[in-house]
C-alpha cells in the first residue's frame, strides 16, 4: 500500500481540538512519524489559517505525537521527483506561507523533529520539548540541503559556526542540548510534554489579542532588520497596540486591581 492510499485510509492528516483560547493542531501520520507529504503540508497551513482568523483562538499549539514530532519529509513521495516539480509543487511554497500566520504557535515536541519537522519547530514562536526530542536538520544525508528554512533560523538562533557544524554534518540533538542552544525554551518530563506545551499556550493567549500578535510581529522583524530600523517598526507597532481599546482595559484594571477583560480590539 502506498503511503498515500495509506493516508486516505487513515483518519485526517491533522486534526484541531479547542481549549479555551487554545486550538491544538495534531499532526496525524503516526504511521510515518508524521512525515512531510505535499497534502500534509497544505492541510497544515489551511488548519493554521482558519484559526488564525479566528478571533476567539489567542494561541495554537502545533502538537505531534509521543512517537514523533515530524521525522522529516515524506522521501517516498520524492525519491523521484524532477527539478521541475520541485520548482512548481504548491507545497514548495508552504514555508513562506506559514511566515504570514499572525497567532502565536507553540511547537510541543516529543521524539524526533528531523528535516522539516526541525524547520517547523524552528517557524513556531516557543518550543516546548519532551526529554525525548532530538533535533536535526539532516537533508544533508540524502543528498540535498535544508529547503523550508533551516539554514537561517538555525544560523539567527545559534549563530554561524553551530549553525554551520548541524547543517553540514546533520548530526541529531537531544533536548537538553537544544535548550541550552536557545532552540527549546524548555524541556518537561515525557509524560507532560504535550500538556506542558498547552500551559504555555494558555499564558500567551491570556494576554490582550492585538497587543499580542503585534509584539510577535516585532519580534520577528529583530531577525531580519537593523537595529535602527526594528526600534522604529517597534515603536510603531506600539502606537498600534497603544491606540487599542485593551490597553484601556488593561491599565484600568491594573490601577483597579482586577484581571482584565480583553475585547481585542
Amino acid at each position: 500500500m502506498t503511503a498515500a492510499v495509506a493516508d486516505r485510509a487513515e483518519e485526517a492528516l491533522v486534526s484541531v481540538e479547542r481549549d479555551g483560547r487554545v486550538a491544538i493542531l495534531q499532526l496525524n501520520r503516526p504511521r510515518v512519524l508524521n512525515a512531510l507529504s505535499p497534502e500534509m503540508m497544505d492541510a497544515v497551513l489551511a488548519a493554521l489559517r482558519d484559526l488564525d482568523a479566528d478571533p476567539e483562538v489567542g494561541a495554537v499549539v502545533v502538537a505531534g505525537h509521543d512517537r514523533a514530532f515530524v521525522a522529516g519529509a515524506d522521501l517516498s513521495s520524492m525519491q523521484h521527483r524532477q527539478l521541475a516539480d520541485v520548482l512548481t509543487a504548491q507545497a514548495s511554497r508552504f514555508w513562506f506561507r506559514l511566515c504570514d500566520i499572525e497567532v502565536p504557535l507553540v511547537a510541543a515536541v516529543s521524539g524526533p523533529a528531523f528535516g522539516g519537522g526541525c524547520e517547523l519547530a524552528l517557524a513556531c514562536d516557543l518550543v516546548v520539548a519532551s526529554s525525548t526530542a532530538r533535533f536535526s536538520q539532516a537533508e544533508i544525508k540524502v543528498g540535498i540541503m535544508p529547503g523550508g528554512g533551516g539554514t537561517q533560523r538555525l544560523a539567527r538562533t545559534l549563530g554561524k559556526h553551530k549553525a554551520m557544524e548541524l547543517v553540514l554534518t546533520g548530526r541529531a540533538i537531544t533536548a537538553e542540548e537544544a535548550e541550552r542552544l536557545g532552540l527549546v525554551n524548555r524541556v518537561v518530563p515525557e509524560d507532560t510534554w504535550r500538556q506542558e506545551a498547552i500551559n504555555l499556550a494558555r499564558q500567551v493567549a491570556a494576554g490582550p489579542p492585538v497587543a499580542t500578535r503585534l509584539a510577535k510581529k516585532a519580534v520577528l522583524a529583530a531577525e531580519e532588520t537593523p537595529l535602527s530600523s526594528g526600534m522604529q517598526l517597534e515603536r510603531r507597532l506600539m502606537e498600534l497596540a497603544f491606540a487599542s481599546e485593551d490597553r484601556v482595559e488593561g491599565m484600568t484594571a491594573f490601577l483597579e486591581k482586577r484581571v482584565p477583560r480583553w475585547a481585542g480590539i
